[in-house]
């Protein structure tokens, strides 16, 4: 999926002027989701940990920050999206916001918790295939016959640009944080969140160990497609870190951390048990670092809960 937008594109939306005003023009369409302060049990000892509720955010996903710039991005009444459920989430909430037409390709396997709200919000949803690079092919068929854009989920600037206006927020309410863990599927947002710090704190990359992309990318030194599967393929399983992403993360991140399916599951589970939160398998695979001591912070931490959309409730 990350074939669609060059890597010589027009990055000028990524400088910080750019973003403030982009903050400013999504400010009305968004909430400013709150800080929580943790303690989070780890092999090395309790850890004070301040977690970042992009979970609560409209559409219960900091994909649609994204969205919102991607829509505003292009002049066209109709949008396209190709996604794993979250991003076609944003895309619905922005072209109803905006007043545009959304009409959204998935595969078969996502959540049904997204699907029937992409409805709902007057999107119309396509589900041409259950593999996520044969569902991106059709979409990217559809748009080239109808002359439409596509609003990538992460490999386009202007969605970049609007990832990171959640690392300007962080930078406002927690400056003292010097590392930040976050989720990586495609990239978007943690190379947002690179842009927005500008080295003045750290971006954590981390993935699950099914959905390979970031730890492909750095070990051939290139965006490289992987298979994908398990508890995060819908949300985290691009099926390769994006273009975009990648010349914005190479060689200023560590090496990726990787975490196990059991891991995403507990951390899913102690959330809700410690905070009365509900995350999906994406939303705290930060926390999963964490929690499982595979990754042992350097100074004032913090992580990021990054979406909420599951079918049914926690137990």
């Amino acid at each position: 999926m990350n074939a669609l937008y060059p890597t010589d594109v027009d990055l000028s939306s990524l400088t910080g002027q750019g973003l403030v005003r982009l903050r400013t023009a999504l400010a009305s369409h968004l909430r400013m989701t709150p800080l929580l302060s943790l303690n989070v049990p780890t092999p090395f000892g309790v850890l004070p940990v301040i977690a970042k509720l992009d979970l609560l955010q409209v559409t219960g996903s900091f994909k649609v920050r994204g969205a919102l710039a991607g829509v505003m991005g292009t002049p066209s009444s109709t949008v396209v999206a190709c996604t794993g459920g979250n991003h076609g989430l944003g895309i619905a909430h922005a072209a109803q916001a905006l007043g545009r037409r959304a009409v959204i390709f998935a595969p078969q396997g996502a959540a049904e918790t997204k699907l029937s709200r992409m409805r709902a919000l007057g999107a119309e949803v396509r589900q041409p295939s259950d593999d996520m690079i044969a569902t991106f092919e059709a979409a990217l068929a559809f748009t080239q016959a109808a002359d439409l854009p596509m609003v990538h989920p992460y490999d386009q600037a202007e969605v970049i640009a609007g990832q990171a206006t959640l690392g300007l927020e962080l930078t406002d309410q927690a400056p003292w944080v010097r590392q930040w863990l976050v989720a990586v599927g495609g990239g978007g947002l943690a190379s947002g969140l690179q842009v927005a710090f500008g080295g003045a704190a750290e971006v954590v990359p981390v993935e699950p160990e099914n959905c390979p992309a970031l730890a492909e990318s750095q070990r051939w030194d290139t965006p490289t497609l992987v298979t994908s599967s398990g508890l995060t393929r819908t949300s985290l399983g691009a099926p390769s870190l994006g273009a975009l992403p990648w010349k914005l993360l190479r060689g200023h991140i560590r090496p990726v951390i990787q975490v196990s399916e059991a891991a995403i599951a507990h951390a899913q589970s102690w959330l809700w048990q410690e905070a009365r939160l509900v995350a999906e398998p994406g939303g705290v695979t930060a926390l999963a670092a964490l929690l499982s001591g595979v990754f042992l912070p350097e100074g004032p931490v913090g992580l990021i809960l990054c979406g909420s959309n599951v079918d049914g409730v926690m137990g």
